[in-house]
């Protein structure tokens, strides 16, 4: 049910017993979001900018917890009938939300509804196929977006006269050598594990994570990540472990302080780490897109986004759709996505505004900010490497890690860890098809 908020006169008005005159009445639209620190500032800053550009709409951002936090928090008000008009809900839970059967009402069809001006071919097609049915048809709106990158300390680099390395077999060897030139405890490290070195790892090296087109074309997808590729990957990890060239730092983006505090020298993880290192980093710093195998036939491919897209939920007004409609309109103007990369290190969602940046010689300075746009756009994406769209996408990189772990503990081999993660993570899915979120 819409909520109606009414100016000082209206109030006035009712408690007379005057009815509103419409023309006061402003529609809310309730906007859940996870966003913290600095990058809440610019979700504010766009709800107001909007709520003073019109006075028909007021958008209401409500930090509401993590990614996961928000996404089940948003399941669960629809469940009870009081679900916000837009939900800020991270990439890989994209199959769940595309599961909930009448819970969302898909932005290709709300943009139609509306009349809103929307073409989709004015989006980065790296990022928008993520989030659109094999048709091409968006099924949420990109918000931020990013990739994974490595972070580099040049001044430690250029202390242990090690070049910045562009393949994996050159990472290896420079982490040896600045392992051994003042960082006995860490070479080079990554945080998100299987996003890294699985996700991320496949679709740089046009390996399937999983058939289906990784589950972008059905959800009756089968893992196979155990191929090749992924094992010699993990099995040079498990080897590096043992003396700490490479050091684990976790499931999730926890250990990225190792970066900013020179422990690292060498670190992998997301490119919206940028705020954090330019704030925290006491050194030259830069990004460089992810290491491949040179002996890989087309390597490196495209890179795969992370970050999060906005879902417009089901069950709502004609007239507070038209309010959603008009408010991603808002947010796709060229100069209001400049804004948003500039401010945040997020990727422009548009082709218009990358264009625009690039014009004004924004890279020039910050050559880092366009290391995961080069990366997505590297090559036309592929079934390996368009996304990839899981069910159950939290509790299966919880196997896939846990499985990742025995193999760096040396309790598994690389091959017989990745073997049980593609088993246990196939029950799962099938398990997710027969409980779908309804």
């Amino acid at each position: 049910m819409a909520l109606r908020h009414f100016g000082a006169a209206a109030a006035v008005a009712i408690t007379v017993g005057v009815s509103a005159s419409p023309a006061l009445a402003v529609t809310e639209i309730q906007w859940w979001h996870a966003m913290t620190g600095a990058n809440n500032d610019v979700i504010v800053k766009l709800a107001n900018d909007f709520n003073a550009s019109q006075s028909d709409y007021k958008v209401i951002p409500t930090y509401k917890g993590n990614y996961a936090d928000t996404m089940n928090a948003g399941i669960a008000a629809f469940r009870a009938g009081n679900a916000p008009h837009i939900m800020q809900v991270f990439e890989v839970g994209t199959a769940t939300m595309m599961a909930a059967t009448g819970a969302v009402k898909p932005v290709y069809k709300l943009m139609a509804e509306t009349g809103e001006k929307f073409d989709p071919k004015a989006y980065l097609p790296a990022i928008t196929g993520y989030y659109s049915t094999s048709k091409g048809e968006m099924l949420s709106f990109p918000f931020n977006s990013s990739s994974t990158v490595m972070w580099v300390n040049l001044d430690e680099l250029k202390k242990a006269n090690v070049e910045i390395p562009k393949t994996w077999p050159q990472v290896f060897d420079a982490a040896k050598k600045l392992h051994d030139n003042g960082h006995p405890t860490c070479g080079f490290s990554n945080s998100w594990v299987t996003w890294v070195n699985l996700e991320q790892l496949s679709a740089w090296h046009n390996v399937p994570l999983s058939t289906k087109a990784n589950g972008l074309d059905g959800f009756d997808t089968v893992l196979e990540f155990n191929s090749p590729v992924q094992v010699k990957h993990l099995e040079k990890l498990v080897e590096l472990q043992k003396d700490k060239t490479y050091d684990y730092a976790g499931r999730t983006n926890t250990g990225e302080g190792r970066f900013t505090s020179g422990e690292c020298p060498l670190y992998l993880t997301s490119s919206a780490f940028f705020g954090n290192v330019k704030a925290q980093a006491k050194f030259n710093f830069t990004a460089v897109p992810m290491p491949y195998y040179p002996d890989v036939k087309g390597a490196p491919q495209n890179s795969i986004i992370g970050g999060a897209s906005l879902w417009v939920m089901g069950g709502k007004s004609a007239d507070d759709y038209k309010g959603v409609a008009k408010f991603l309109s808002f947010l796709s103007d060229t100069d209001r996505q400049v804004y948003i990369h500039k401010a945040s290190g997020y990727l422009p969602i548009t082709k218009a505004a990358y264009e625009k940046a690039k014009a004004e010689g924004f890279y020039k300075d910050q050559p880092y900010l366009e290391t995961p746009l080069l990366e997505l756009t590297n090559k036309e994406p592929t079934e390996n490497s368009r996304g990839l769209r899981l069910g159950n996408m939290v509790q299966l990189r919880d196997v896939w890690s846990e499985e990742i772990e025995q193999a760096l503990a040396g309790k598994k081999t690389a091959k017989q860890a990745l073997d049980a993660a593609v088993e246990r993570g196939n029950t799962m899915l099938r398990q997710f098809e027969k409980t779908a979120v309804k």
